[in-house]
């Protein structure tokens, strides 16, 4: 059970995609203007990074593998992981159009963030069972969760500040992540993995 606790905790916090390694930025600062957009953008991507990884761990280890088609990867995954996410739009757009609204281009994004398919990649390089390739999928997409609400938090806090207009709204926000980025920088080396 502690194997399974590093391997969250690692992916999560100590490589958060975000934060340290700088991936997924495109809807990092597009979605966290506001803290309930980006919750439930967390809540997508969380889902669509465990499930798509669970899916692809299957296809790699009962398919691509077997048959030695390891150099189809790539490109398995990016199938997988796009039929995935049209599932889930038409399922938000059916049963919450409001939220379908809210999200706009930022949900057909997911599709091709480097991180979501980096997660599956990862897995398979790294020769994961199918419940670590679950729990990394998880606490990566709970690490990128966690880097979307605490930044949506700043900015809806520096609404109510006097932020100089030189910095405007996106220079703020290019320096918040700065800031996020170096605190995240110091949970480096803590779980090894």
């Amino acid at each position: 059970m502690s194997e399974y606790f590093i391997v969250f905790m690692s992916a999560a916090v100590v490589n958060n995609f975000v934060l340290t390694r700088f991936l997924g930025l495109c809807i990092f600062f597009g979605v966290s203007k506001n803290l309930s957009s980006s919750a439930s953008m967390g809540v997508a991507i969380i889902s669509v990074m465990t499930m798509s990884s669970m899916i692809a761990w299957v296809v790699n280890h009962f398919v691509l593998v077997p048959l030695r088609l390891e150099f189809l990867h790539t490109i398995m995954f990016v199938i997988i992981i796009a039929c995935f996410v049209q599932l889930l739009e038409m399922v938000i757009k059916k049963f919450a159009p409001n939220l379908y609204g809210i999200w706009g281009i930022y949900l057909l994004l997911v599709a091709t963030n480097c991180i979501v398919l980096g997660v599956p990649l990862i897995n398979a390089e790294s020769h994961f069972g199918f419940v670590k390739s679950a729990v990394n999928a998880f606490g990566s997409g709970t690490g990128f969760a966690l880097a979307l609400i605490l930044m949506a938090g700043l900015r809806e806090r520096l609404q109510l500040s006097n932020v100089p207009k030189p910095l405007g709204d996106l220079g703020i926000t290019f320096i918040l992540a700065g800031l996020l980025a170096l605190a995240f920088q110091g949970f480096n080396g803590m779980i090894p993995l």
